[in-house]
């Protein structure tokens, strides 16, 4: 039997990630990031879901996502309501979930063409 790498159409796929590290395309990232599947915004200064504030979904809301997933690390931890309002109030959802279950949910979303865009907290 033949196996063949698929690439997905669109520029960033993650092909894994845990609570102190991702692997996005080739690179290993190990601090927190935003990601769209055309654009990889590095160094999101965010170190606790729970410390997150509106304002720090600034550059995430500017992807114009119709869904934001939230990877809170290695454990599933909620965001202040004052972001679940920010980003209702722009018609946006929010999900929150561990990073593992973030990137899986991701590349789906992503392959089927949906404009969603991953948050991930990372320890590091």
């Amino acid at each position: 039997m033949q196996l063949n790498l698929e690439h997905p159409d669109h520029e960033f796929y993650l092909r894994g990630a845990d609570g102190v590290s991702a692997r996005v395309n080739e690179r290993t990232l190990a601090s927190s990031f935003v990601l769209s599947p055309n654009r990889l915004l590095e160094d999101w200064p965010v170190r606790d879901v729970k410390a997150l504030t509106p304002s720090d979904m600034d550059a995430v809301l500017a992807l114009e996502p119709e869904v934001i997933l939230l990877g809170s690390g290695a454990t599933q931890a909620f965001p202040p309501a004052s972001v679940l309002a920010a980003c209702l109030k722009r018609g946006v959802g929010l999900e929150t979930m561990t990073n593992a279950a973030a990137a899986r949910t991701y590349n789906v979303l992503a392959s089927e063409g949906r404009r969603v865009v991953a948050a991930f907290v990372l320890a590091g």
